[in-house]
């Protein structure tokens, strides 16, 4: 082999350690890439094995800086640096790709700097409350309570209105109506009158057996408190010690524009409201209902009023293409922002979907019912399953596969960070106005579903959406994106098409530079004022207060690697 020959060949074995990880370029140079794993969400929470992906979407097995060191040690040096020129021309050519490699990684380090300046001028923009300020009190007594709108396993729903302050809806969203609604019968057929007299929502859960006290009945329903707001019990109340259903204080999340959110939450005694004695007279205490098995006091929460659920909602309407993907998105960005501090919905589906209206009647949706969640004090998000006794969630039909499967034994653990994401791709196909398949029609259930046996989605929904969903109904959760990645992969189909038009040039500066001009038009539709998709906006927003270049190139490598396999899949068709 010739000196020429010899540098040529080591150039290009230099060249090919780019290759080998995602996107062509390096880690984060404080990170540890591993090429068989990558991280779920935010620091200190585990990370999932990502074998599927082919190694030139997968990141390195050590970082470039390590790679580079290894490449430059005594060892290596002893190795190629004596004996003849071919090997001294070799060990050259070796130099010159670490050159590369550090030329990578000065490149890195600066999408990585460019990334943390970006969330961090997006994180100090805090979700506006629609109650702002909030002045009602804490007593039932404060509030006037009209017309049930919804009853579930645990609570029925009233609306109401505070009874000292002015009865006005939320300006900054406008409440369309459905065109046929007068033709559907639901138990919300709200009118904008309506949500104008009653803008609030009063949610009385059912106590059969937590008592009669303040400090028993907040123990026992702490869950229903996770979206509840600083300032939604009194003072006093907070200093009660909440253990919670697992024997731990409750976490409250903060404000999220795709999360329900509590601004008061008290107790009082059960009185008889509107058609409960004929919905639920079984849990009214004996002193409304002789044969009643209730508690004389419950826990009552006061929310913002919703025109519809998402399940009224899809009844009636189906979403246009981008509508569509926009809600599939503002789900997966709230059970993003529930897994970020460490709460597992658990009984996410879409009558725990609430849904409003923008000023450009695009659908905004909230995640709400948190009666089921798993809100532990380590942020885990990881059960312990040593018995059948174990609560693993709510509706068994749309339970993960890794939860519904799991055997409860000494040291079994059910690992919940991915498993409302997998709900989020269930309710996707209602969303896309399918039928969900793991209900009784399709027939299909998540302990043993084939992946190639999930119905196909109709033709108009957008290539990447269906790329999206189907990995997120993946069985093995190794091989399902997070949330947090799947949501990136839509906002980089919704917003970064051209970016990544041509599949063989996708860096990170590039990416980098995309980022910086999404900010700076994020930045100038907030200065102009509320006008606009305010839905679009939010999403903007919110990706970008999350960034995080670890997984904004998986989400990337997610994506090509999707897109490959469709293009090979219609060749051979």
């Amino acid at each position: 082999m010739s000196v020429k020959h010899a540098i040529s060949r080591g150039l290009e074995l230099g060249r090919s350690v780019l290759q080998l990880g995602l996107l062509k370029s390096g880690g984060r140079f404080a990170a540890k890439l591993r090429a068989d794993r990558f991280r779920v969400g935010p620091s200190g929470r585990t990370v999932q094995p990502q074998a599927f992906l082919p190694s030139r979407y997968r990141y390195y097995r050590t970082s470039l800086k390590g790679l580079a060191a290894q490449l430059q040690s005594a060892g290596f040096r002893r190795r190629f640096g004596g004996g003849s020129p071919r090997n001294r021309a070799v060990f050259l050519a070796f130099g010159l790709g670490v050159g590369l490699i550090e030329q990578q990684l000065e490149e890195d380090r600066k999408s990585a700097a460019t990334c943390d300046e970006i969330q961090a001028v997006f994180r100090k923009k805090r979700f506006q409350s629609p109650f702002e300020p909030f002045t009602s009190g804490y007593k039932l007594e404060d509030y006037v309570i009209g017309n049930q709108i919804g009853k579930g396993s645990n609570a029925a729903v009233y609306e109401a209105a505070a009874r000292f302050a002015p009865q006005e809806s939320n300006s900054k969203g406008s409440m369309i109506q459905l065109e046929s609604e007068e033709q559907v019968e639901t138990t919300r057929s709200l009118t904008c009158c309506s949500l104008r007299t009653f803008p609030m929502a009063v949610k009385m859960m059912w106590n059969f057996g937590a008592g009669s006290s303040s400090e028993a009945i907040l123990k026992s329903m702490s869950q229903e408190l996770v979206p509840a707001g600083p300032l939604a019990l009194k003072e006093e109340k907070e200093e009660i010690n909440l253990d919670g259903h697992f024997g731990v204080l409750p976490k409250r999340v903060s404000a999220h524009p795709n999360v329900i959110r509590v601004y008061r939450a008290f107790t009082a005694d059960v009185p008889l409201l509107p058609g409960a004695q004929e919905e639920y007279p079984a849990v009214l205490p004996a002193r409304l209902n002789p044969d009643g098995l209730g508690n004389n006091r419950t826990l009552f929460l006061i929310m913002k009023n919703y025109p519809y659920t998402l399940r009224q909602y899809l009844e009636v309407s189906t979403p246009g293409r981008r509508q569509g993907s926009l809600m599939v998105l503002q789900l997966l960005e709230g059970v993003d922002h529930l897994c970020r501090q460490g709460v597992a919905h658990r009984d996410l589906k879409s009558d725990n979907v609430l849904l409003e209206f923008d000023s450009d009647g695009c659908p905004r949706l909230v995640i709400t019912d948190f009666g089921c969640c798993l809100a532990q004090g380590d942020s885990t998000l990881q059960l312990p399953f040593n018995s059948i006794w174990v609560n693993r969630g709510g509706n068994a039909s749309l339970m993960a596969p890794e939860v519904v499967t799991a055997v409860p034994g000494c040291g079994v653990v059910i690992d919940y960070s991915k498993a409302d994401a997998w709900a989020v791709g269930a309710i996707s196909y209602e969303i896309f106005g399918q039928a969900n398949p793991f209900y009784r029609a399709v027939r299909l259930e998540s302990r043993n579903y084939q992946e190639e046996r999930l119905p196909p989605l109709p033709s108009d929904v957008p290539a990447d959406v269906q790329l999206v969903i189907r990995f997120l109904l993946r069985r093995s959760p190794s091989k399902r994106p997070s949330a947090r990645v799947a949501a990136n992969m839509l906002h980089l189909s919704l917003w970064g098409r051209k970016v990544l038009a041509n599949q063989d040039n996708v860096g990170m500066r590039k990416l980098a530079d995309w980022l910086l001009c999404q900010s700076a038009v994020v930045l100038l539709k907030g200065c102009s004022g509320p006008s606009g998709n305010m839905v679009e906006a939010e999403l903007q927003r919110s990706f970008l207060s999350n960034l995080d270049l670890e997984d904004l190139r998986t989400a990337v490598g997610f994506l090509l690697f999707g897109r490959e396999q469709h293009q090979a899949c219609v060749l051979s068709a």
